[in-house]
């Protein structure tokens, strides 16, 4: 007993705001015994005198254990012992009076009874099946409630007795999908058959015969979204994810539902999202399906624009100096999304010719909302539109370069944001087409000293310009955009220095580089107007808001020397490098997010490249860090939909769906970092060649296992992971 009282204070402790007290917790809770968890955690989710949220904290944790440590403890266990873990379950779903509780409960029954099915599909807890079955034909709604949260949760639990209760299983989502007096019972019901229908997603027999649920499905997506629910709704996303085939028989009221749902300002902008998403998926993973229903793919594009219109007005846009990241839950950048996706998934031919009028009427609406949606969406069909844009290109060029001398700021970025896609999407035709006229609008619009943000957003299009242009059509500009950028740069750099801006300072260094790269050695007349100028900044921008722009620097300082070569680098070369040694210094510093760390590592093999051999006396300095962000472990981890909920995809981590309520997730920060770093190693030893001998038996340690060898048709593939 006074052992249960301290495991209560420790649970408290596990949820204590405190972050010393949680690690101590988490210390002493992982010091005990597998078994001896089970029993207090049981004992504590049990016990009604207990707070809720001690019980509800057990609950977790006892779900949690079976997860990740069955075969660890739960075999270890006598028989008696797993007997009554059993039947305590179900005597606590059957008892528990708080509802939040009895759905924790169904969920640590539901991991017990997954791990509970043999390798022939045998389900070694018969009673819950029994359960199952009486829970759902009670008439206490609580125990209807639970069945289908169990089935929700695990719906292989059949095991190899599937096929035999089919019948039983249809009979009984919709007996529970079409109970008028209980709407939770409705919803839980269809997103059970939602679940059901996923876990059995390549058995085409078993969803022709469950076909006819889908009605009723759809009937809840609309139902429960009314009710500030959409669970539904997402497990119709998943559905045209994963079973697009499921949807076939009924596409046409689940494509007009959606876009109903979509157009209804009435709902939460989250679920207007997520219809519009149904209609997306299906244009990835059934494109030919969806393309016999052109009709209704051409009334969800107007739903997409009108997403795009949906921005604030915002006096203090044009002169904010960090850039914030898209809000990524506002319907413009949704409804952009959306029409960059399913034009890529159904081709130019289609969607084009839908979208053409529309955007020519946005252009030339006088409300600046229209403008600048217009041309965000003809960026957004850059990429899947390619061929049919291609034949009217001209006309869009001509068109488009006519908003960069729009009265509104946000319509003139907007202009240049598709400058920039069209640069990239139709390089090099387009940079060979149109070089004179864009790349004299792309200067006057970096001219606009009085909105930063557009000045930076022109600068941003000439480095999508520059960055495909064939050389000999830049150097006929050399002198021009030499002359804009060294201009605005100088006077970029005097308002960091009075007022801190730096915004349009990062992009400018950029643009440099960029002009530089590309001009190789006919950049040689300009660089010592430019040098002093770089130094400067990366000696003196040491405080932590200038670290992106010294990472710029350091890069367009390497880019510069790359590009005219080592006779004209050579007498900077040795002061650059105590710079970038200087920074190295403070390397161990540097915070793990900091943005310089990829410049530098990215820097340093461009000055290999520059001083060859003699680079080699700078090894010792510059491996250090290289090896270690080349080492950097990415966490990976299996989760099921209960953790998933608590882990948001903007903390880095990035979630494949495995189907049965899991899904495997791998924290993807920092492995950019580590490619490049993996990559600098191969340019060192390749550059350096026995230079770099002392150094190759630990890289070769830390490369070989990051190889992956397949063998498939008596070919052998090497793949890196």
């Amino acid at each position: 007993m006074a052992e249960q009282q301290q495991f209560y204070l420790l649970l408290g402790n596990l949820m204590n705001a405190d972050n010393n007290v949680r690690k101590q917790a988490e210390e002493t809770y992982d010091t005990i015994p597998g078994q001896n968890k089970i029993t207090f955690l049981l004992q504590a989710v049990r016990d009604a005198s207990a707070a809720e949220e001690v019980r509800q904290m057990a609950a977790v944790l006892l779900r949690r254990l079976l997860s990740s440590s069955f075969e660890e403890i739960y075999p270890g266990l006598t028989l008696e012992m797993q007997t009554v873990i059993k039947t305590e379950l179900l005597t606590s779903i059957q008892q528990e009076m708080s509802q939040n509780i009895r759905k924790k409960v169904c969920d640590i029954a539901a991991e017990l009874c997954r791990n509970l099915i043999d390798d022939d599909g045998n389900n070694q807890w018969p009673e819950v099946l029994k359960f199952l079955f009486d829970s759902v034909n009670s008439d206490n709604v609580g125990l209807r409630e639970a069945a289908l949260h169990i089935f929700w949760n695990f719906p292989g639990i059949f095991g190899n007795q599937q096929q035999h209760y089919l019948e039983v299983i249809k009979r009984m989502l919709v007996q529970c999908m079409q109970d008028q007096a209980n709407p939770q019972i409705r919803t839980l019901a269809a997103r059970a058959a939602a679940s059901f229908i996923l876990s059995n997603e390549s058995n085409t027999a078993l969803l022709k015969h469950f076909a006819d649920l889908l009605p009723g499905i759809l009937q809840a997506v609309n139902e429960s979204c009314y009710q500030g629910d959409d669970s539904v709704l997402k497990s119709l996303v998943e559905i045209a994810d994963t079973a697009p085939k499921y949807l076939r028989p009924n596409l046409e009221p689940t494509l007009q539902l959606c876009l109903k749902l979509c157009a209804d300002t009435n709902l939460t902008n989250m679920q207007r999202q997520l219809a519009l998403e149904v209609i997306v998926t299906l244009s990835e993973t059934a494109a030919a399906m969806l393309r016999k229903h052109t009709d209704i793919v051409a009334q969800s594009v107007p739903r997409m624009l009108a997403m795009m219109v949906d921005l604030e007005d915002d006096d203090e846009w044009a002169m904010a100096d960090e850039l914030e990241d898209d809000d990524f839950d506002s319907n413009a950048v949704a409804g952009e999304s959306a029409l960059d996706r399913i034009a890529c998934g159904l081709g130019g031919k289609i969607i084009l010719p839908m979208i053409k009028q529309h955007i020519m009427q946005m252009l030339q609406n006088p409300d600046w909302k229209y403008r600048h949606a217009g041309l965000m969406a003809l960026s957004a069909i850059g990429e899947g539109c390619h061929q049919q844009m291609e034949a009217i290109l001209q006309e869009i060029v001509s068109f488009v370069l006519l908003f960069c001398s729009d009265p509104h700021p946000r319509v003139r970025y907007a202009a240049c944001n598709a400058i920039g896609q069209m640069a990239t999407d139709f390089a090099p035709t387009f940079q060979k087409k149109f070089h004179d006229k864009v790349i004299s609008a792309l200067l006057q619009t970096m001219e606009d000293q009085s909105n930063p943000r557009v000045q930076a957003h022109a600068a941003a299009a000439l480095i999508n310009f520059t960055e495909d242009c064939p050389k000999s059509l830049l150097i006929p500009y050399l002198d021009s955009l030499v002359q804009h950028l060294h201009v605005i740069m100088v006077a970029k750099l005097q308002e960091l220095i009075q007022k801190g801006t730096k915004l349009v300072l990062e992009q400018v260094v950029t643009s440099i580089a960029s002009v530089a790269d590309t001009a190789e050695e006919k950049f040689v007349p300009y660089y010592d107007l430019f040098m002093p100028s770089l130094k400067h900044i990366v000696e003196n921008a040491v405080q932590k808001e200038l670290r992106l722009l010294r990472g710029k620097t350091i890069e367009c300082i390497s880019l510069i020397g790359l590009a005219v070569g080592k006779d004209k680098f050579m007498p900077d070369a040795s002061a650059v490098m105590q710079l970038l040694l200087k920074t190295q210094t403070d390397f161990n510093d540097l915070e793990d997010d900091d943005p310089q760390i990829s410049y530098m590592i990215s820097a340093w093999a461009r000055m290999c490249k520059i001083l060859g051999k003699e680079f080699q006396q700078y090894l010792p300095v510059v491996m250090g860090p290289l090896m270690k962000t080349a080492s950097i472990k990415p966490e990976v981890a299996l989760l099921d939909t209960q953790d998933m909920e608590n882990i948001s995809e903007d903390e880095g981590w990035e979630f494949v769906n495995l189907g049965d309520q899991q899904s495997f997730g791998i924290k993807t920060a920092g492995l950019e970092e580590k490619a490049t770093a993996c990559q600098m190693l191969v340019c060192y030893a390749k550059e350096l060649k026995e230079g770099f001998v002392e150094y190759t038996e630990q890289v070769v340690k830390l490369m070989v296992p990051l190889l992956k060898f397949y063998f498939h048709d008596d070919i052998l593939h090497v793949v890196t992971s």
